[in-house]
């Protein structure tokens, strides 16, 4: 029962960090952002925060309390691939962050919104953070069927 249900709260976690990364790249276009989408935006950024977060949290609990056993996750080549993946989102979440809280400061003392290269440049950003977060289930169905 605790392995299924942690796999459960993984899944859900992994769904929600991509909701909501999906969602703040749809966003992120210089062609619909105004006030409201970008305090829209900080708020959904955050939330894919907490998702990420979410993840690193409920899967290192599957290393601990699953059924495989810690030495059979953390001696998996496989589970490394897929820290090495969520490192490069947390990475890439990095800049697009820092530019949010950046245009929310100057969008509440001037009125000010980013100039559209700022906005390409952080929506690539979260693109490709979002193109590796495709990729994570991959080695994670290789590892559910004993591989690694």
């Amino acid at each position: 029962m605790l392995e299924a249900l942690l796999a459960f709260l993984h899944i859900a976690a992994f769904l929600t960090m991509f909701v909501f990364l999906t969602s703040a790249a749809v966003l992120c276009r210089s062609e619909w952002l105004n006030a409201a989408a970008l305090r829209r935006l900080v708020r959904v950024n955050r939330l894919y925060l907490v998702g990420m977060a979410a993840v690193l949290v409920t899967g290192l609990a599957r290393t601990w309390w699953g059924a495989k056993g810690f030495g059979w996750y953390w001696g998996n080549g496989l589970l490394h691939l897929k820290l090495l993946m969520l490192a490069g989102m947390a990475v890439l979440a990095v800049g697009p962050t820092g530019s949010f809280r950046r245009w929310l400061t100057a969008l509440d003392s001037g009125g000010a919104l980013p100039a559209a290269p700022e906005v390409q440049r952080e929506r690539r950003r979260l693109m490709i953070a979002a193109h590796i977060g495709t990729l994570i289930p991959l080695p994670a169905v290789f590892m559910a069927r004993g591989f690694g």
